[in-house]
């Protein structure tokens, strides 16, 4: 019996022995019919010639292929790679169809290329469930989340086990630009990812190293990118396409989870980004720097809609805000904006506001809670149903401790105060008594302050600072012209941007003057009169002249406290563009006729708010008598001076609709 059991034993090893002998004779054989399947598989998906030159074994379970090249029908060569190793799964030679374990590339050149609407690569994302010979649904409008879905899934189909790549090289080239990827090295094993690049887009170039994750299965990877050089990872295209410069040090990227349902494609992750730095005109006039921003993403793209949902979470440095935003442009453009905080500390506040966007906010210390809401929708047909509302609320023990790079309270007290034109300094005046054009404001005269209040800020004396209905109208005035052709300003914020701030339309000079103008009304910091005091003492009113005194005497030969209802709504009407202070008048020095409609809707309003008498209303004629430079400047030899007349109406009528009245 033992002699049998061992002769059966011998005899199996023997067979498995033979089986193993066999195989390995034969594996070459395998071989070649893995590779013949794994070409007519990619020949029959994709429209390309793909070839392998030589493939054969160097050892007991390692293939090396070379001469490897994937040809688009037509077109350019999109893959070609010198030498190929790869270690092959022994069970898989045991089942007759080889299977390749780990990749060793050496030598590879990835090239796409796009000439006009013609790509040699545009095949690989071709939905396979669509019908050629379907009709293309026009009205569908664009989805880039089912593109967006379709390159996910690509890429992550595509993903070997295990890679070594050496000296992997991949470019892009089309009518307008060039973009060359050199990769040292690739390393992917077991999900783990190592590698770095140097890219090349245009006359930019990084070089950067990426580690991270990635699990194919679930459509999950995160990714981590460090920047080589001193300047970090700058971003192409932005100074081309939009006129900024956009840059930072390390990058934390990660795709947690995507949902491709009803034509829609959502996508969920998170970022993080240390030493971002920001440039852009319409932002800000100096670099912006944020030492550490993040946001947690949840993203929607469908057919004409971009989305991303309220779960999303925004963070720079201390500060957090969740996030909505929308826009959709099936029927009509549609753009829906939302933003909430929690209550966040007010020292934490001011502390993440990012270095070089508010200068003046800079440095300041506080303590209290601060929390913020805004809702903005707009449909583009319909803009006059713009919904703007935005709400800054601290809590009761809410103050300043320390001011920062400006003392915001020094409008209490005299200062010297600095005109700018386009950013350069032209002029600079003491705003106080020891300035001999300085004018207290009960030796301005009531005619004068009147109709400034019923032309610029009605509601000045009853407001914290902000008109949402001037906001509103500035809004759909600066959609419509597509600038910012309008700020919706209330004469405290007008104020704030003269003593603070320069006259540079940007968002970030918007948004301080927002935040000093809530700071001084609602910490009540300065007195409405000291406040609309010192705004009549510094506005510009025509060439080099400054304040009510300085204007009187200009125009009029005369005291503020002199000056009658035409003379004081006339100055009023150029206040919104005082460098057209001549265009008011003729060549005699009369007031042109355009001028009779705002001096009666002026007049006309406060009459109504009974600032003015009837029988002043009645006496009220839009015409005025110059005296001193002003005459000099504007009345010419009545006999040969020609003047082409300009309508300034619509600067002068402009402050009126936006209030409301």
């Amino acid at each position: 019996m033992r002699n049998r059991i061992l002769a059966w034993f011998g005899g199996l090893i023997a067979f498995f022995l033979l089986l193993v002998v066999l195989l390995y004779v034969f594996r070459s054989r395998v071989l070649d019919y893995t590779i013949e399947r794994v070409i007519a598989k990619v020949e029959n998906k994709y429209p390309v010639d793909f070839s392998i030159g030589s493939a054969e074994f160097v050892d007991w379970n390692t293939v090396q292929l070379t001469d490897i090249a994937l040809v688009p029908h037509g077109l350019d060569t999109l893959f070609t790679t010198g030498s190929v190793q790869a270690r092959v799964s022994v069970g898989s030679i045991f089942r007759g169809r080889i299977l390749f374990q780990r990749l060793e590339v050496i030598n590879g050149y990835l090239t796409a290329v796009k000439r006009d609407d013609v790509t040699n690569f545009g095949f690989l994302f071709k939905d396979e469930n669509e019908a050629a010979a379907e009709p293309v649904d026009t009205t569908e409008g664009r989805n880039y989340g089912k593109l967006l879905n379709r390159v996910i899934e690509t890429a992550f189909e595509n993903v070997p086990d295990q890679v070594d790549f050496k000296n992997l090289n991949a470019s892009y080239v089309s009518n307008n630009r060039e973009i060359d990827v050199k990769m040292p090295y690739l390393l992917m094993d077991d999900g783990h990812i190592d590698t770095e690049l140097s890219i090349r887009a245009d006359s930019i170039v990084n070089n950067m190293r990426v580690t991270g994750t990635i699990d194919p299965d679930n459509y999950r990877i995160a990714t981590s990118l460090y920047g080589f050089d001193d300047n970090g990872i700058q971003l192409p295209y932005i100074k081309e396409k939009l006129d900024g410069e956009v840059a930072f040090d390390t990058l934390h990227l990660s795709l947690e989870d995507k949902e491709f349902r009803n034509n829609k494609l959502t996508v969920r992750g998170s970022a993080m980004v240390d030493d971002l730095i920001i440039n852009h005109p319409k932002l800000a006039t100096e670099d912006i720097h944020v030492t550490e921003s993040a946001v947690d993403y949840v993203v929607t793209l469908g057919p004409d809609l971009y989305v991303i949902d309220s779960l999303t979470e925004v963070r720079v440095n201390k500060a957090k805000a969740n996030l909505y935003a929308s826009y959709q442009n099936k029927d009509a453009k549609i753009i829906d904006l939302k933003v909430k905080t929690e209550q966040v500390a007010a020292n934490d506040f001011f502390e993440s506001l990012p270095q070089g966007l508010f200068e003046n906010l800079e440095g300041i210390r506080a303590q209290g809670q601060l929390q913020y809401d805004l809702n903005f929708h707009v449909n583009m047909d319909s803009l006059e149903q713009v919904v703007f509302n935005s709400d800054l609320d601290a809590s009761e023990d809410f103050k300043i401790l320390e001011w920062g790079n400006t003392d915001i309270e020094k409008i209490n007290r005299s200062f010297s105060h600095t005109v700018y034109e386009y950013g350069e300094p032209v002029r600079t005046f003491t705003v106080g008594p020891s300035n001999n054009f300085y004018s207290p404001i009960h030796e301005i005269s009531p005619y004068l302050r009147n109709a400034v209040l019923t032309a610029e800020d009605a509601g000045f004396y009853s407001h914290s600072g902000f008109h949402e209905e001037a906001f509103r109208q500035a809004i759909i005035k600066n959609l419509k012209e597509g600038e910012f052709a309008r700020g919706g300003s209330t004469i405290s914020m007008q104020l704030v941007k003269n003593v603070f701030l320069t006259r540079k339309k940007t968002i970030a000079r918007k948004v301080e003057e927002a935040i000093i103008v809530w700071m001084i009304e609602n910490l009540d910091l300065v007195s409405k009169n000291r406040m609309f005091e010192v705004y009549l003492n510094i506005i510009e009113w025509g060439p080099d002249v400054y304040g009510a005194k300085d204007a009187s005497r200009f125009y009029f030969g005369k005291q503020p406290s002199e000056l009658n209802l035409a003379e004081a709504i006339f100055l009023t009407s150029i206040i919104p563009s005082p460098k057209r202070y001549r265009a008011s008048f003729d060549s005699q020095g009369n007031l042109r006729s355009h001028k009779s409609g705002y001096y009666r809707l002026i007049g006309g309003n406060m009459r109504r708010r009974g600032l003015i008498s009837q029988e002043e209303y009645e006496n009220l004629y839009p015409n005025v008598t110059l005296y001193g430079r002003a005459r000099d400047l504007i009345v010419t030899d009545p006999d040969t001076a020609t003047y082409i007349e300009e309508d300034t109406s619509q600067y002068e009528m402009e402050t009126i609709d936006l209030l409301n009245f």
